[in-house]
Protein backbone atom coordinates (compact mmCIF):
# COMPACT_ATOMS: atom_id res chain seq x y z
CA UNK A 1 0.00 0.00 0.00
CA UNK A 2 1.40 3.40 -1.22
CA UNK A 3 0.23 6.77 -0.09
CA UNK A 4 1.32 9.68 -0.33
CA UNK A 5 0.60 12.58 2.78
CA UNK A 6 0.27 16.49 2.43
CA UNK A 7 -0.13 18.15 5.68
CA UNK A 8 -2.82 20.64 4.77
CA UNK A 9 -4.64 23.67 6.15
CA UNK A 10 -7.53 22.85 3.88
CA UNK A 11 -8.41 20.22 1.50
CA UNK A 12 -11.31 19.62 -0.50
CA UNK A 13 -12.51 16.76 -3.12
CA UNK A 14 -15.17 16.81 -5.72
CA UNK A 15 -16.14 14.37 -8.44
CA UNK A 16 -17.72 15.26 -12.07
CA UNK A 17 -20.84 14.13 -12.17
CA UNK A 18 -20.72 15.51 -15.92
CA UNK A 19 -22.33 18.61 -15.64
CA UNK A 20 -20.84 20.50 -12.57
CA UNK A 21 -18.31 19.00 -10.42
CA UNK A 22 -19.77 18.31 -6.88
CA UNK A 23 -17.81 18.67 -3.61
CA UNK A 24 -18.40 15.20 -1.37
CA UNK A 25 -15.74 16.17 1.45
CA UNK A 26 -14.17 18.90 2.67
CA UNK A 27 -11.61 19.39 5.65
CA UNK A 28 -9.49 21.95 7.84
CA UNK A 29 -6.13 21.13 9.64
CA UNK A 30 -4.71 17.61 8.90
CA UNK A 31 -3.27 15.30 5.77
CA UNK A 32 -4.63 14.84 2.21
CA UNK A 33 -3.98 10.94 1.79
CA UNK A 34 -3.66 9.77 -1.79
CA UNK A 35 -3.87 5.95 -1.26
CA UNK A 36 -2.91 3.14 -3.51
CA UNK A 37 -3.46 -0.52 -2.79
CA UNK A 38 -1.28 -2.79 -4.84
CA UNK A 39 -1.59 -6.56 -5.43
CA UNK A 40 -0.02 -8.45 -2.75
CA UNK A 41 -1.84 -5.94 -0.24
CA UNK A 42 -4.15 -7.43 2.59
CA UNK A 43 -5.78 -6.23 5.91
CA UNK A 44 -2.45 -6.18 7.74
CA UNK A 45 -0.85 -3.39 5.35
CA UNK A 46 -4.02 -1.16 5.91
CA UNK A 47 -3.76 -1.88 9.53
CA UNK A 48 -0.22 -0.21 9.45
CA UNK A 49 -1.04 1.90 7.33
CA UNK A 50 -4.05 3.63 9.07
CA UNK A 51 -1.79 3.42 12.53
CA UNK A 52 0.98 5.17 10.55
CA UNK A 53 -1.62 7.81 9.63
CA UNK A 54 -2.66 8.46 12.97
CA UNK A 55 0.38 8.39 14.42
CA UNK A 56 2.78 10.23 12.42
CA UNK A 57 4.11 13.43 14.49
CA UNK A 58 4.16 16.03 11.64
CA UNK A 59 2.07 18.68 12.50
CA UNK A 60 3.21 21.64 14.20
CA UNK A 61 3.24 22.40 18.00
CA UNK A 62 3.63 25.95 19.78
CA UNK A 63 6.95 26.49 18.87
CA UNK A 64 6.57 25.34 15.22
CA UNK A 65 8.37 22.30 15.18
CA UNK A 66 6.49 19.61 13.38
CA UNK A 67 5.73 17.48 16.94
CA UNK A 68 2.47 16.52 17.40
CA UNK A 69 0.08 13.79 15.54
CA UNK A 70 -3.12 14.35 14.43
CA UNK A 71 -5.09 13.73 17.32
CA UNK A 72 -2.94 16.33 19.21
CA UNK A 73 -4.17 18.99 16.91
CA UNK A 74 -7.98 17.77 16.57
CA UNK A 75 -6.81 17.04 12.49
CA UNK A 76 -8.89 15.18 10.23
CA UNK A 77 -7.29 12.90 7.22
CA UNK A 78 -9.04 13.21 3.54
CA UNK A 79 -8.79 10.02 2.20
CA UNK A 80 -8.62 9.70 -1.56
CA UNK A 81 -8.33 6.46 -3.67
CA UNK A 82 -5.33 6.29 -6.53
CA UNK A 83 -4.53 3.37 -8.54
CA UNK A 84 -2.17 5.87 -10.09
CA UNK A 85 0.40 5.54 -6.79
CA UNK A 86 1.62 2.31 -8.86
CA UNK A 87 2.19 3.23 -12.04
CA UNK A 88 5.50 1.25 -13.16
CA UNK A 89 7.25 4.10 -15.43
CA UNK A 90 10.61 2.46 -15.18
CA UNK A 91 10.22 1.53 -19.32
CA UNK A 92 8.79 3.02 -21.87
CA UNK A 93 6.98 6.36 -21.68
CA UNK A 94 3.43 4.74 -20.72
CA UNK A 95 3.03 4.01 -16.98
CA UNK A 96 2.33 -0.15 -16.57
CA UNK A 97 -0.39 -0.66 -13.59
CA UNK A 98 0.04 -4.34 -13.13
CA UNK A 99 1.36 -3.94 -9.58
CA UNK A 100 -2.06 -2.06 -8.70
CA UNK A 101 -4.99 -4.70 -6.99
CA UNK A 102 -8.16 -5.15 -8.81
CA UNK A 103 -11.28 -2.65 -8.41
CA UNK A 104 -12.96 -4.83 -6.10
CA UNK A 105 -10.14 -5.76 -3.74
CA UNK A 106 -8.35 -1.96 -3.80
CA UNK A 107 -11.81 -0.37 -2.72
CA UNK A 108 -11.97 -3.05 0.34
CA UNK A 109 -8.53 -2.42 1.37
CA UNK A 110 -9.16 1.36 0.84
CA UNK A 111 -12.58 1.21 3.19
CA UNK A 112 -10.65 -1.48 5.68
CA UNK A 113 -8.32 1.69 5.84
CA UNK A 114 -10.85 4.14 6.02
CA UNK A 115 -12.45 2.34 9.14
CA UNK A 116 -9.37 1.61 10.99
CA UNK A 117 -8.44 5.69 10.74
CA UNK A 118 -12.07 6.26 12.06
CA UNK A 119 -11.39 3.75 15.04
CA UNK A 120 -7.96 5.55 15.88
CA UNK A 121 -9.83 8.46 16.88
CA UNK A 122 -9.06 10.63 13.70
CA UNK A 123 -12.02 11.85 12.10
CA UNK A 124 -11.84 11.00 8.35
CA UNK A 125 -13.78 11.39 4.90
CA UNK A 126 -13.29 9.85 1.48
CA UNK A 127 -13.32 10.33 -2.08
CA UNK A 128 -15.57 8.43 -4.52
CA UNK A 129 -13.98 5.19 -4.99
CA UNK A 130 -13.09 4.89 -9.04
CA UNK A 131 -14.57 8.10 -9.30
CA UNK A 132 -12.88 11.19 -11.65
CA UNK A 133 -12.11 13.57 -8.85
CA UNK A 134 -10.74 16.74 -8.42
CA UNK A 135 -8.82 17.56 -5.55
CA UNK A 136 -8.47 20.81 -3.92
CA UNK A 137 -5.47 21.58 -1.41
CA UNK A 138 -3.51 24.07 0.77
CA UNK A 139 -0.61 22.71 1.66
CA UNK A 140 1.01 23.48 4.62
CA UNK A 141 4.79 23.67 4.83
CA UNK A 142 4.65 22.22 2.13
CA UNK A 143 4.99 18.60 4.19
CA UNK A 144 4.57 16.34 1.05
CA UNK A 145 5.88 12.16 2.24
CA UNK A 146 5.90 9.17 0.64
CA UNK A 147 4.87 6.24 3.11
CA UNK A 148 4.98 2.22 1.89
CA UNK A 149 3.75 -0.61 3.69
CA UNK A 150 6.17 -2.73 1.66
CA UNK A 151 9.51 -1.08 2.27
CA UNK A 152 11.24 2.43 3.25
CA UNK A 153 12.67 4.80 1.29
Amino acid sequence: MRAVVQRVTSASVSVDDGEMPQMIARIGVGFLVLLGVALEDTDADAAWMADKLACLRVMSDAEGRMNCSLADCNGEILLVSNFTLLGDCRKGRRPAFTGAASGESAEKLYQVTAQAISKAGIPVSTGKFGAHMQVSIVNDGPVTLLLDSKRTF
